[in-house]
């Protein structure tokens, strides 16, 4: 279903979305910010579920940075109805998501990026070009255990005008559900 994933150097793919606050987000409202990171998530996923705290604090400790955080939902909830818009909207009051939760409803976003999973991670630098695609970390399920930190590597190099060292990994999680027609 998804188109091919984007290249590094890719520009941000344009978006247009409501988040789970009902305002609506638009990628090129934010050109005074340093990175935009786009995290393709869901509700029902155990490998989001696991990651969502990280995503919090990757926020939080790089807000000061000017990086932007946006969580993307794209799944079908008609065949995942955790997935639905009104329990997106309970999930981020549940959690205190402190990013805007978006919803590409009809899955154009998740396809204009190539994404497959959730979460997949895609950060961009002030010019709005892919630096870092891939995963959070080497330990979704322990994150006491985490060896490498690939995306807060990836942020503080691209930070510093420095070469990402790590720039792709492959993604884990479950795979965005995908509308039958």
């Amino acid at each position: 279903m998804s188109t091919t994933t984007l290249n590094l150097g890719s520009v941000l793919p344009e978006f247009n979305l409501k988040g789970t606050d009902d305002k609506i987000y638009d990628s090129t409202t934010y050109s005074d910010f340093n990175a935009m990171l786009i995290i393709f998530s869901c509700n029902h996923c155990p490998y989001v579920q696991a990651y969502e705290n990280r995503m919090q604090m990757i926020q939080e400790d790089y807000r000061k940075d000017n990086l932007l955080v946006f969580a993307i939902n794209s799944n079908d909830d008609s065949q995942y109805p955790d997935d639905s818009f009104e329990s997106m909207k309970i999930r981020s009051k549940e959690k205190e998501f402190n990013f805007p939760y978006l919803r590409d409803k009809d899955q154009s976003i998740a396809k204009a990026f190539g994404a497959t999973h959730t979460p997949e991670i895609f950060l961009f630098d002030k010019e709005r070009e892919l630096v870092f695609h891939g995963k959070i970390d080497d330990n979704w399920q322990e994150e006491t255990l985490v060896k490498n930190s690939y995306l807060r590597n990836a942020i503080v190099e691209m930070l510093k005008g420095e070469s990402i060292s790590v720039p792709e990994t492959f993604t884990i999680g479950c795979t965005i559900k995908w509308k039958v027609n």
